[in-house]
């Protein structure tokens, strides 16, 4: 059974994380199944989510972590944060990342003590995400070690979703964020 933690409660939230647990926490937009970044979290997010593998998950950062991810951030897509956008960036390896950097107080704390998390909207796959504690607990509960209740959630819109690997860059998902025309053009 999971543990409920108030969301004034970081404290237990950051422990709970750096000790490899996956939880479900508030973001700025909507609730996200969330861990560490490693292997073994990311597997287990896939299995609690029955989500296929070949759909990769999306990292939350602070700006002062984006380096550490390996990722090639043209400045004008880091002037754009901290906001509900989630933009997919090449890797100095050659690979992808989708990537977020939030505009929400106690998301910027955790991440600040954490580092950068996985996170993907809470739903079984194919199904559709699940926005208040009261219709997650009951779903979730016996999946993640812990849920971070936070009262008077407004209903939330998932970020605007941004591929950057190429110019102009290609909106994939609208969201929460208005892009400026000046990279989609």
């Amino acid at each position: 059974m999971a543990a409920i933690i108030e969301v004034n409660n970081i404290e237990d939230t950051i422990k709970r994380l750096r000790n490899g647990e996956v939880g479900i926490i508030p973001s700025d937009t909507i609730y996200g199944i969330s861990s560490l970044v490693t292997e073994e979290a990311m597997e287990r997010i896939y299995e609690i989510k029955e989500r296929p593998q070949s759909k990769k998950l999306i990292v939350l950062s602070d700006k002062n972590s984006l380096e550490s991810l390996g990722l090639i951030v043209p400045d004008e897509i880091l002037s754009l944060w901290p906001s509900p956008l989630t933009v997919i960036l090449p890797t100095k390896g050659g690979d992808t990342l989708a990537v977020r950097v939030p505009d929400d107080k106690y998301l910027s704390s955790l991440l600040s003590e954490t580092g950068p998390l996985f996170s993907t909207s809470v739903n079984i796959s194919g199904k559709p995400s699940l926005e208040t504690f009261e219709d997650i607990y009951p779903v979730f509960s016996e999946k993640v070690d812990f849920i971070v209740r936070k009262e008077n959630i407004v209903k939330g819109e998932s970020s605007t979703l941004l591929d950057a690997t190429k110019r102009p860059c290609r909106i994939i998902r609208q969201g929460k964020y208005k892009v400026p025309e000046s990279l989609i053009i």
